[in-house]
């Protein structure tokens, strides 16, 4: 069973940075990864996605402030958020593809504060 671990949220004030990550157990081979927001009351989006060879896709109104990355090697993906708005609170998911099956993290909380 493929295992996912999230890191990196927590609270910010608007106009900061947090840098996301998320580790894949196990000796596999991964090839969509992506992020995921969910804020209260609203639907999960999509934020970012990353293929296996790298090439990347975002939610249109997110280009520009977020990067996606991803460590093959560490089973690891990145994502990187820059001048963070109150709006961008949300629980932020990890979520990969190995095969034809697909894993979802645990969720870790992003709070961005006025």
């Amino acid at each position: 069973q493929v295992q996912l671990v999230e890191s990196g949220g927590g609270l910010v004030q608007a106009g900061g940075s947090l840098r996301l990550s998320c580790v894949a157990s196990g000796s596999i081979f991964i090839n969509n990864m992506d992020w995921y927001r969910q804020a209260p009351g609203k639907q999960r989006e999509l934020v970012a996605a990353i293929t296996s060879s790298g090439r990347t896709d975002y939610a249109d109104s997110l280009k520009g402030r977020f990067t996606i990355s991803r460590d093959n090697a560490k089973n690891t993906v990145y994502l990187q958020m820059n001048s963070l708005k109150p709006e961008d609170t949300a629980v932020y998911y990890c979520h990969i593809w190995v095969g034809l099956y697909n894993y979802w993290g645990q969720g870790t909380q992003v709070t961005v504060s006025s």
